[in-house]
């Protein structure tokens, strides 16, 4: 099963960008969503959103972050945000999410590029250049190198930001996001996000 989340997420992104390269990586890195349902002492196992059960290699020393909820009100002007967004007929983008990144982590990943949270779904990493209080929430002017886009964030859409995780979060029943890549022909976490006490990690 992870060879075939790999194909298509390698499929996705070759398609999105197949005028900057013509044939997918070897083992490209992959975003696995799911609950952790056992822990060995090397491994890790997820129900993956897909339905599967995947079992990942996990180092003891495997970076890990806590993602916890935080308010709208968070975000500020000269914010270094991610948010996953849907594209609108206006040309705007509509928050799936938002993550405030924090100050150590400014510049990230910075810019806009298609993102597997949704179908069609996109990521923009960049610097709240300007925010305005709407009646449903706020619109973010988002600057990054080479553009920009207006993102609206309803209230109600997740706000979020990161800490340095604790190993005490990896818990049976624990919600993650997991980068992973094939390894030694074993799936393999890179860097797990884990929300603690059930709480999804929403990008």
């Amino acid at each position: 099963m992870f060879k075939k989340i790999t194909a298509f997420v390698a499929f996705g992104f070759v398609s999105a960008f197949v005028l900057a390269q013509t044939a997918a990586p070897a083992n490209p890195t992959v975003r696995l969503r799911g609950v952790i349902e056992k822990l060995d002492a090397g491994s890790v196992t997820i129900k993956e959103r897909r339905g599967e059960t995947i079992t990942l290699v996990m180092a003891e020393n495997t970076p890990m972050n806590e993602v916890y909820p935080i308010d709208i009100s968070e975000i500020k002007a000269g914010s270094f945000i991610g948010t996953a967004a849907m594209p609108k007929a206006d040309g705007t983008l509509e928050a799936l999410e938002v993550l405030v990144f924090p100050e150590a982590m400014r510049g990230t990943g910075e810019g806009h590029n298609p993102w597997d949270l949704q179908k069609d779904s996109t990521m923009t990493n960049a610097t709240v250049a300007d925010l305005k209080v709407a009646p449903n929430g706020r619109q973010l002017k988002l600057t990054y190198k080479g553009g920009e886009k207006v993102v609206n964030v309803a209230v109600g859409a997740p706000i979020v930001t990161f800490r340095p995780g604790e190993k005490s979060l990896l818990v049976v029943g624990a919600k993650v996001l997991i980068q992973a890549q094939e390894k030694d022909g074993k799936p393999t976490a890179l860097r797990m996000t884990i929300g603690r006490d059930g709480f999804t990690p929403p990008m």
